[in-house]
């Protein structure tokens, strides 16, 4: 089945359109824009106009590319900023009347689910280990815990880069003081939210989304992205560490220019390896994986198999 498949997330909207079918996924063409749909929300707890127009804006190019491709299922999914907005229904509403769009905003258990689903869509099925898949995104930091191709544990924390951005991050740059506090914000929320029992348990970790993927560019040197050479690429925590303390002594401006980093991300960036980085050590891990196969490639496995 030719799938279409939008992620109207808190920070960025992304486009995959795949042949999808038997658990596989033939990417066809993949679109991501900087929209900051969650701008401001963790203050007023509703999706801004200007950043519903972004949103909207890319989806205009996107539905002119979906059409072109002819998608037999045209699926949208939404998760944190539209969950946590007073008017988050009413956006869902007009994606789907305005683009004809499935428009779904996702539970925590759904979201978990489609996530880890594309995150081990090529991994072996039987593998018995405790896999740990990290998805940091604008408004919360997605945990979910799996073995045997099945969810064990997961929960949605609400640790993200839009979010903590604005909350902690008001010079330029971040002054350790700002880092500090964010890394005591992230941190406690983490350890109340998964048992140490689970944390000890897990001994891998995949992580997905914009905040892996640019520093896997980062490390890599990658201009402009390579895709193949970012999937699978293994970051150690001290590398990170190394990666996000460079970032963080530049100025916003200076940070755009930064060599495999896309210039909408620099503001988030530095936020986003602060929670990275407190994920793994609360999981006491050294290392992780970095993988594009995210909630995109869990949804079009999903609609495959559904329609």
């Amino acid at each position: 089945m030719r799938v279409a498949v939008v992620d109207i997330g808190t920070n960025s909207t992304r486009l995959l359109v795949a042949d999808a079918g038997d658990g596989r996924v033939e990417e066809l063409e993949r679109r991501t824009t900087i929209t900051r749909l969650g701008q401001g929300v963790d203050a007023t707890g509703r999706l801004a106009g200007e950043a519903q127009e972004r949103v909207f804006a890319a989806l205009d190019e996107y539905v002119a590319a979906i059409d072109a491709h002819g998608c037999e299922a045209r699926e949208a999914v939404m998760t944190s900023a539209v969950r946590d907005a007073a008017n988050g229904a009413a956006f869902a509403e007009a994606v789907r009347t305005r683009y004809g769009l499935t428009g779904r905003t996702l539970s925590g258990d759904e979201e978990a689910r489609l996530t880890f689903l594309g995150a081990t869509a090529v991994r072996d099925p039987q593998d018995p280990a405790s896999l740990l898949v990290i998805d940091i995104g604008g408004g919360s930091t997605e945990l979910v815990v799996g073995s045997r191709g099945a969810v064990t544990f997961h929960v949605s924390t609400q640790n993200g880069v839009v979010r903590h951005t604005e909350r902690h991050i008001h010079t330029d740059p971040p002054t350790p003081d700002e880092l500090s506090a964010l890394a005591g914000d992230v941190r406690p929320s983490i350890e109340a939210a998964v048992a140490a029992g689970v944390r000890e348990a897990v001994r891998t970790a995949v992580a997905v989304a914009g905040t892996a993927t640019s520093y896997a560019a980062i490390d890599l040197e990658l201009e402009p992205y390579d895709q193949p050479r970012v999937e699978g690429h293994v970051l150690p925590l001290e590398r990170l560490r190394e990666l996000r303390g460079r970032l963080s002594a530049l100025p916003l401006e200076r940070r755009r220019e930064v060599r495999g980093l896309h210039p909408d991300r620099a503001p988030t960036i530095v936020a986003g390896a602060v929670i990275l980085e407190q994920v793994l050590e609360s999981f006491g891990l050294a290392e992780f994986e970095v993988s594009d196969r995210d909630i995109l490639w869990g949804v079009a496995i999903d609609a495959a198999r559904t329609g």
